[in-house]
């Protein structure tokens, strides 16, 4: 991710911007967030399973990349504009009741997150979202890594785990019941033998 511009932006000035969907707003700059073409596609499979389950169990809600948070004004107070956009998120329905559906941003810290680490992320900016987020009161971040081909796990109590291709990403006790094995979030499309 790279600084767009010096100029400081607002929340509102992002809606505005015809582009604004490419960028989360940090400190007043406009920040690029660029997916490679394999992050999308881990981030979207990752998304798809949550979303399924999530509607079979009739659980929250369930955003891909495209979703703009703007609720880090306690975890933030001298950054209140703060927007961010994790590849992939989850609500609690209790949390955030169909009733509250609004258009522009959600003011709702979402539950679990999701971040796939794409080329140009740099390992101090990986970090410093992890920490936000936990710091904002996320309970569940996933940092989902093509290159190791492992998930590691962030939880609001501050402890970690890392998990490889042979074991299973759970939900733990925000999303229960929830259990995908890390080697399917890499698995790709094999085209069948020609006969």
């Amino acid at each position: 991710m790279s600084a767009i511009a010096e100029a400081r932006y607002s929340a509102a000035d992002l809606l505005k911007l015809p582009d604004g969907d490419r960028f989360e707003l940090v400190n007043g700059e406009l920040v690029e967030n660029n997916m490679s073409y394999e992050s999308s596609y881990i981030a979207t499979r990752l998304a798809s399973r949550l979303s399924v389950y999530c509607d079979d169990k009739n659980l929250g809600w369930v955003n891909g990349p495209d979703a703009l948070f703007r609720c880090y004004e306690d975890a933030f107070p001298d950054d209140p504009d703060r927007v961010r956009k994790p590849d992939v998120s989850f609500i609690q329905l209790d949390r955030f009741p169909a009733e509250d559906f609004q258009q522009g941003f959600c003011t709702v810290v979402p539950d679990l997150v999701a971040e796939v680490i794409s080329p140009n992320d740099t390992y101090y900016e990986v970090r410093e979202k992890t920490n936000e987020y936990l710091r904002a009161g996320v309970q569940l971040v996933w940092i989902v890594d093509p290159h190791t081909r492992s998930v590691r796990v962030h939880r609001g109590d501050g402890s970690t785990d890392e998990f490889d291709e042979s074991q299973e990403l759970s939900g733990e006790a925000v999303v229960l019941g929830f259990r995908l094995s890390v080697a399917e979030l890499f698995r790709v499309p094999v085209a069948a033998a020609k006969t």
